[in-house]
């Protein structure tokens, strides 16, 4: 089993509401991140993902937790067995002529097809059942507003 270091962001918008992410690798919803490159910080990693995968430049970020352990283990659809290291952030972008006329989507197009669609949610109305299952202890730590940075 391979161990995978990621960067991802929490991202809100001026109504709290967090940016979701429908992935096409997992085929569900989660936040903006991926895998780190050889040479690059957690940060670099973090905020090259995120512009990848939205379009979005991080101005600001602040280090949210860090989830390790059995939870973050994880089956793609091919089989593909991996541990997660997640490192996730509290990310602030501008956001400035990025929205959708519904006020909810970011207007991105995906040049690597990952973003399948982009969307801000308040907390309360994500259905953890449709997020990524390597992604759910943090929408349930969002919720109890857990704090401790290290969470297994």
């Amino acid at each position: 089993m391979r161990i995978i270091v990621t960067g991802g962001a929490i991202i809100r918008d001026k109504d709290n509401r967090i940016l979701l992410q429908m992935r096409s690798d997992y085929g569900d919803w989660g936040l903006p991140g991926g895998g780190m490159e050889p040479g690059e910080t957690i940060e670099e990693t973090m905020k090259r993902e995120v512009l990848e995968e939205t379009g979005l430049e991080v101005c600001k970020n602040e280090l949210y937790g860090v989830y390790s352990g059995p939870r973050m283990q994880y089956r793609y659809p091919d089989g593909n067995e991996v541990v997660f290291v997640m490192f996730i952030f509290n990310a602030l972008v501008d956001l400035n002529g990025k929205i959708g006329n519904d006020g909810n989507t970011v207007k991105f197009s995906d040049p690597n097809k990952e973003s399948l669609r982009l969307e801000f949610k308040a907390l309360e109305e994500i259905d953890i059942s449709n997020i990524s299952t390597v992604q759910r202890p943090i929408f349930e730590d969002l919720l109890i507003m857990k704090k401790e940075i290290l969470r297994a």
